[in-house]
């Protein structure tokens, strides 16, 4: 697209000008230097605060390093744009927080094409904290290096149960209580309840759910279409490898997303959907459901709901099943280690000792407290040796949302260089709403299914990266067409050969190959 490259573009080129890139920017009557750090900003964050520098918690960082950044941002939701122009200019700043699966070849050929620096050896020189952590923990090790062996990112660990689900169907409960029906668990309840929504309560569009970065992203965890034994992209069942758009199970769901959309039940925008349009539809009463989060979808939306309306509630609902009493196949469920949040050295940063000592702060002790908690006596205090927030975070004198003041002093509840510790989502998920969510929204049979981090070769990730470029724009644009009405139902069949024929068997050969080799390691 024309306008996302020439902000991208135009990003770059002043970043490259004010830094000379691959070069840390020296300091002015300083005898250090600035190292470079290119990162989306947080989206709770750039709502409080539009730069990294304003940020309290990337002063600290900054302060107790002894580190200066100076960071480079791309605009929100066109990170993926932005990186690709970057990396074909060869300027690259020292450090990339990115989701590297992501890059087309992964890791192995970002290593070899001299993006990325292979980490081995920085890490046993200047890593001591993620060193011990990583020998303390083999199963996570095995999940933050390449096939070869290499290391080549600093990850975002999530090693506890319980956060490693956040995220599932959220409902008005109030609205419920008020038409006499109960939570939906069904695939038909669900039905009756949008039905309801729609004719009794005039909600203009019923259910609404992210859209971007790609089409049906809100969905994709399972939510209504793990109901036909079926998710989006790839999983596991029985040991096989199988993608979900090429199983009967996704015609299934097309036909019910189509006969929802027509009768009105779906967001009319649902291919646009950002995460401000999502909570302007639920804030508004736009819309009475959504897939979203415990923390920026219940945490944020009730209590600013409810300084309106008293009696406005959002609840958790199940990841919906065919029949009652069925447990879900799928379901949000993130690894402990996840690709998201990782932070790469540029294979040219002059800067590696610096910028790995950087990094590694996450992993001790103090930067796992600031990482999580903030600043002592700020962000939080000590009570009986627990880390507890300060009302600057659950009770912001700014009105700020939890989430909000969060993403201000801390990383916690998102992405980065660190550990994350349950304490926090022990106090961040106040509500009662959202304490059942993750109950509830953990309760499925995910962890049979979900695809670990596998790491593929650097000709195999050449390979599936080219063919699966083609099959997920076919997968986007057919599946909207199906459901829009744009194209039959019937139509399904013709896009599953075309699929076939772009390779797509090809491309669940290469993931089984990986997911048998992670298996013996």
């Amino acid at each position: 697209m024309l306008l996302p490259a020439l902000l991208a573009t135009v990003l770059l080129a002043g970043a490259c000008g004010q830094s000379g890139s691959s070069r840390s920017a020296e300091l002015s009557g300083d005898t250090g230097y600035k190292l470079t750090y290119w990162a989306e900003l947080n989206g709770n964050a750039a709502s409080v605060k539009p730069s990294f520098q304003d940020v309290p918690f990337f002063k600290e960082w900054q302060k107790r390093t002894g580190v200066q950044l100076e960071f480079i941002q791309p605009p929100a939701n066109q990170a993926q744009e932005v990186i690709n122009v970057l990396l074909a200019s060869g300027e690259l700043p020292d450090m990339i927080e990115y989701e590297w699966s992501n890059f087309p070849g992964g890791p192995a050929k970002a290593i070899s094409d001299g993006y990325l620096l292979r980490l081995n050896d920085a890490i046993d020189r200047y890593a001591p904290n993620l060193k011990a952590y990583l020998k303390a923990h083999p199963e996570i090790d095995k999940q933050i290096k390449t096939d070869d062996g290499s290391y080549y990112v600093f990850p975002f660990i999530q090693n506890d149960d319980t956060l490693r689900t956040y995220q599932g169907p959220i409902i008005r409960k109030d609205w419920l209580d008020e038409l006499g029906l109960e939570v939906p668990t069904t695939i038909d309840e669900w039905h009756t309840v949008l039905k309801a929504f729609k004719e009794k309560k005039g909600v203009i569009a019923p259910l609404t759910f992210l859209g971007v970065p790609y089409v049906l992203f809100g969905v994709e965890s399972g939510s209504f279409i793990g109901a036909y034994g079926i998710k989006k992209g790839f999983y596991t069942d029985d040991g096989e490898v199988k993608y979900g758009p090429i199983e009967p199970g996704y015609k299934q769901f097309l036909a019910l997303f189509r006969q929802w959309y027509a009768e009105g039940l779906i967001d009319i925008n649902m291919a646009t959907v950002d995460t401000k349009t999502l909570d302007a539809s639920m804030l508004s009463g736009r819309s009475g459901a959504s897939i979203w989060n415990a923390g920026a979808g219940i945490g944020t939306w009730q209590p600013i709901m409810q300084a309106k309306d008293p009696n406005a509630r959002f609840v958790p609902a199940p990841y919906p099943v065919l029949h009652r009493g069925e447990k879900p196949k799928f379901g949000q469920r993130v690894h402990s280690y996840m690709s998201s949040g990782g932070v790469a050295i540029s294979a040219k940063s002059e800067h590696v000792e610096e910028a790995v000592r950087l990094l590694d702060y996450g992993y001790g002790e103090e930067g796992h407290m600031l990482f999580n908690f903030g600043i002592e006596g700020t962000s939080y205090k000590m009570v009986d040796g627990y880390p507890a927030y300060t009302d600057l975070i659950l009770a912001n004198p700014d009105k700020l949302a939890p989430s909000q003041a969060l993403a201000m002093y801390t990383r916690a509840s998102y992405f980065g260089p660190f550990v994350q510790d349950k304490r926090y989502i022990e106090q961040y998920y106040s509500l009662p709403e959202q304490k059942q969510a993750i109950t509830l929204w953990a309760d499925t049979d995910a962890d049979k299914h979900n695809l670990p981090p596998v790491q593929k070769s650097e000709k195999e990730s050449a390979e599936f990266s080219a063919i699966m470029q083609d099959v997920t724009t076919m997968v986007d644009e057919m599946s909207l067409k199906i459901i829009l009405g744009i194209e039959p139902l019937d139509a399904f069949e013709g896009y599953t050969a075309q699929l076939k024929e772009l390779g797509v068997n090809r491309a669940i050969a290469i993931q089984k190959a990986a997911f048998d080799r992670y298996n013996d390691r």
